[in-house]
């Protein structure tokens, strides 16, 4: 498919080109009326309509549904405001909860169920998909196969609300064995007891976010494995000791609109200690 858009693209550029020489380097009157409309005529509407005819037609096989198989992994990401909900479904195993990341095999089917949880998000990642709309009480589908390892940014391309622009995400394409090491390690709850763990449960915490061995809550970002993300926020800013105090003690002052809410009553010391709880959490 690519070859065919360059194709065309040369040829229109050529084109283009063309015509501006031979407009600069023509007489005024080199061209009768009659010639004119018939320049027109073939350059500006014949000529166009071939190539995008032949062009469309050549690429809308690349745009069937991919097929995806019975033991294909299946992802369902949720858009919620303002971060991104994540579980992962391996075929006959039970499934997995993250959130605001997306990690995915090189060179197999992984197919996306994308919903939203209160208003419409879009789902956008320009380096490895096109843009889906996820709407609430609605499961769009969206198959991607990544072709090589690496990072590939996402974004919310629907305006959802005052954090619309820091709702982002990053997928992460990995080798399949180390894929399939990651995923089983998720199995693994990174549970380490202690104050923070006490201090996350006093102070109400588990009650909208999920840590496994500590808390089940649903209603925020699962944090059972925090520390092994490399951002805070839904890829709002690089994860570090002092961002993630700063945002437990007060989210919506970080990003506006967030649904945690402040804690004003709070100590440093006791975020700190929540944080660094949290930091190892890998």
């Amino acid at each position: 498919m690519t070859g065919w858009m360059v194709l065309g693209a040369v040829v229109i550029a050529a084109g283009v080109g063309t015509l501006m020489f031979m407009a600069q380097r023509s007489r005024e009157d080199a061209l009768t009326h009659r010639q004119g409309m018939r320049l027109v005529l073939w350059a500006g509407g014949v000529v166009p309509t071939v190539v995008l005819l032949t062009l469309l037609i050549a690429t809308l096989p690349a745009m069937r549904p991919i097929k995806v198989q019975p033991g294909d992994l299946r992802v369902t990401v949720t858009g919620e405001q303002f971060w991104w909900r994540v579980r992962y479904q391996p075929p006959g195993q039970p499934a997995i909860d993250d959130s605001n990341e997306l990690r995915i095999p090189v060179g197999r089917d992984v197919e996306l169920l994308l919903e939203a949880g209160d208003v419409l998000h879009s789902f956008w990642v320009p380096g490895l998909a096109g843009k889906v709309d996820m709407v609430p009480g609605r499961t769009n589908r969206l198959v991607v196969h990544a072709t090589r390892a690496g990072r590939f940014r996402g974004q919310c391309a629907e305006f959802c609300g005052l954090s619309h622009a820091l709702m982002a995400f990053e997928v992460v394409a990995m080798e399949p064995a180390a894929f399939d090491a990651w995923l089983a390690s998720r199995r693994t709850p990174a549970f380490r007891g202690g104050e923070g763990a006490r201090l996350f449960t006093a102070n109400g915490c588990g009650g909208c976010h999920g840590v496994a061995g500590v808390a089940n809550g649903t209603i925020g970002p699962d944090l059972t494995h925090l520390g092994s993300r490399p951002s805070l926020g839904a890829g709002m800013q690089k994860l570090t000791h002092a961002h993630l105090v700063r945002f437990i003690r007060n989210a919506p002052q970080v990003k506006p609109g967030a649904r945690m809410p402040a804690y004003p009553q709070m100590t440093e010391t006791d975020a700190a200690t929540i944080a660094r709880w949290l930091e190892q959490r890998r």
